[in-house]
């Protein structure tokens, strides 16, 4: 019988809690300096301004408010020279509060009437500037108006629960390196290498971090607990190996390059028709033998002489042309108007159209694309990523931002094909939500459905078709535009009508008639006046934002243009039979992947996105930390 000696024992438990006593001390010791970085480094503001705040003998007093991720800094003057304190936002409590006079009020507190003030301020100040005494356990705040309320409440909400974003990067060196952040498995894409435009060069600085340590030099809450220790664990935890990341070794920006050209369709009907040659039509007669009506067509492999030579995550990305229209909405004070803007936003994405009937790749499980574009007039720039976070059922979800000009906007769509027997109807189910940071907005809206005809017989004709919906809970005001299809004895004037109409509530403000690939017309319920509304003259296809992409070298393995570009070159060199061999090569390697997923019972789990368990929508995993750069720009 084998037996351990009981002094080894106590020497592996005794280093055992040494180890762990050392790495509480080194985490406590990094997460003061975090705090302390972030309190004192000027660059990282969520708001600031002045707000009333009544104290405790019911008097209110107007004082300079800085808001940061987890605390509130309250100051009697805007130059932040006077200090009066600090309030601690994560044992908070946030809720509007009634009010019969002019302004917004809200108030701050403690759920359990316990105190919410830091100790000392941000230099290490113990006693704050004299003023009124405030309450220990709360305080009421009046805004000017309404919507900076509104705004204070947002931002103070975003404060707590963003606190943990702005953790600088410190890592021990040697243990980890900040390039395998976020990789997770063979197919995973680097989170840092893709998104490198959405860095802010303020939260890599090292100013910061020395200030932060400077400060805790001078005011080290860890000084009187360090007598109570032997020299040894004193030592132990001033051995310190964290190190401040370069920005210029690990994290460098993206190139993007202009794009050269750009396929616009003309307006009507031709370029929305095809006359498919004999050869072809043996090819559809084979692939309708595989289907019959009513069955969904996801599964079946479709001929490459109707394939569009780009992924369906790049065709995803033809709707931020005019993304510009967004950046006027977004400073747009009339809610009414907003509303317009949108929609007018909203129908400029239809109007590109490919020559002919094509149909884009089939996205790969884990392939991803990314863009952006210019804003020559606000001097911003408006990004783009979508990643394929499921191959059965197919969905993509996307998800683009202009930080600068204040909106975001995700969403995911789930591809669906139905075959009629000489038509067929590709469906984009799902949603997308635009949102305007500033003022909180959500816009939901959905998207038609495109039909083509004339499949066995007839001219092979797409539209688009269906009701959509655009609504702002918020403000109350909703859209709702019909997409309508050709009926069966129409003219050349009916091809890609469109109609709709604006509401507040149920009360109709305006409607909307015309063409969606040309001029549509706006009826004033108010006025009586009808203007035109949306026109794709040539000098509005002239003034299109300047799209930029990544260049294939620089792009990952999965990434879209990378991923299919011997496909892509086969069809643009009308190479049918070599594009047809290295399409199966893709998609052979795709099954050979899940087959072997499915054998070590591993789900599949997206790089950039990830699914609410709730309501199933698709989010972006990093989008609260583009809401929060946008906050502190």
């Amino acid at each position: 019988m084998s037996s351990v000696c009981p002094t080894i024992c106590g020497q592996t438990l005794f280093r055992k809690k040494r180890s762990d006593e050392g790495y509480y001390w080194e985490e406590k010791k990094r997460a003061t300096k975090e705090l302390l970085s972030t309190i004192t480094d000027p660059s990282v503001i969520v708001m600031a301004d002045w707000l009333k705040i009544r104290g405790t003998l019911k008097s209110w007093t107007k004082l300079w408010c800085v808001l940061k991720p987890g605390v509130l800094l309250i100051y009697k003057t805007h130059k932040n020279g006077q200090w009066v304190g600090t309030v601690l936002l994560n044992a908070c409590e946030l809720i509007e509060r009634p009010s019969k006079k002019d302004g917004f009020c809200f108030k701050l507190f403690h759920p359990l009437e316990q105190s919410i003030w830091a100790v000392k301020g941000p230099k290490g100040e113990a006693v704050g500037s004299i003023t009124q005494p405030l309450p220990s356990s709360h305080l009421i705040f009046r805004a000017a108006s309404e919507s900076d309320g509104r705004c204070w409440m947002d931002a103070l909400e975003l404060a707590l629960k963003c606190s943990s974003l702005l953790k600088r990067t410190m890592i021990r060196e040697g243990k980890e390196d900040m390039s395998t952040v976020g990789s997770g498995g063979e197919h995973s894409i680097n989170f840092y290498s893709l998104l490198d435009h959405l860095k802010d060069p303020d939260l890599y600085s090292d100013k910061s971090d020395r200030e932060g340590e400077q400060d805790h030099e001078e005011s080290d809450p860890e000084g009187l607990e360090k007598s109570e220790e032997s020299d040894s664990d004193t030592s132990e935890r001033q051995d310190d190996s964290y190190i401040d990341l370069d920005p210029n070794e690990h994290l460098r920006e993206t190139p993007y390059l202009e794009q050269s050209h750009e396929e616009l369709g003309e307006a009507g009907e031709a370029a929305q028709t095809e006359t498919v040659s004999e050869e072809n039509k043996s090819l559809i007669w084979t692939l309708l033998k595989q289907v019959r009506p009513g069955m969904d067509l996801s599964k079946v492999v479709l001929p490459t002489f109707i394939l569009e030579p780009r992924s369906f995550l790049d065709k995803l990305s033809d709707y931020y042309y005019h993304a510009d229209f967004l950046s006027e909405a977004a400073v747009e004070e009339n809610a009414y108007n907003r509303m317009k803007k949108v929609v007018k936003w909203y129908i400029s994405g239809f109007y590109k159209k490919p020559k002919g009937l094509k149909k884009p790749y089939n996205p790969i499980i884990g392939e991803t694309y990314r863009c952006m574009w210019l804003h020559q007039k606000t001097n911003s720039k408006t990004f783009y990523i979508a990643e394929q976070v499921s191959h059965h059922p197919p969905v993509s979800a996307f998800y683009v931002s202009n930080r600068k000009d204040g909106f975001c906007l995700s969403g995911s769509i789930l591809a669906k094909s139905k075959f009629y027997g000489n038509s067929l109807s590709a469906i984009l189910d799902g949603e997308a939500r635009l949102t305007f940071l500033n003022r909180g907005e959500d816009y939901v809206m959905n998207m038609p459905y495109a039909h083509c005809k004339g499949i066995l017989y007839g001219t092979m004709t797409l539209e688009l078709g269906g009701s959509i919906t655009i609504a702002c809970e918020k403000t109350g005001y909703s859209a709702q535009l019909e997409f309508k299809l050709k009926p069966f004895l129409g003219s050349s004037d009916s091809v890609n009508q469109i109609s709709g109409k604006i509401k507040l509530g149920k009360e109709v403000l305006a409607t909307l008639e015309g063409h969606w690939d040309s001029e549509i017309f706006i009826n004033d319920k108010k006025t009586g006046t009808m203007d035109t509304f949306f026109n794709p003259t040539p000098d509005l296809r002239q003034s299109r934002l300047t799209r930029c992409t990544v260049p294939p070298e620089e792009q990952g393995e999965f990434e879209s243009e990378r991923l299919w570009q011997h496909v892509t070159r086969a069809i643009n060199n009308k190479d049918q039979t070599e594009a047809t061999n290295e399409k199966f090569i893709l998609e052979e390697a795709q099954r050979k992947s899940a087959r072997e997923r499915k054998a070590k019972c591993e789900e599949w789990i997206p790089a950039l996105f990830e699914q609410d368990p709730v309501t199933g929508e698709w989010h972006y995993r990093y989008f609260k930390l583009c809401i929060f750069l946008y906050l502190i720009h």
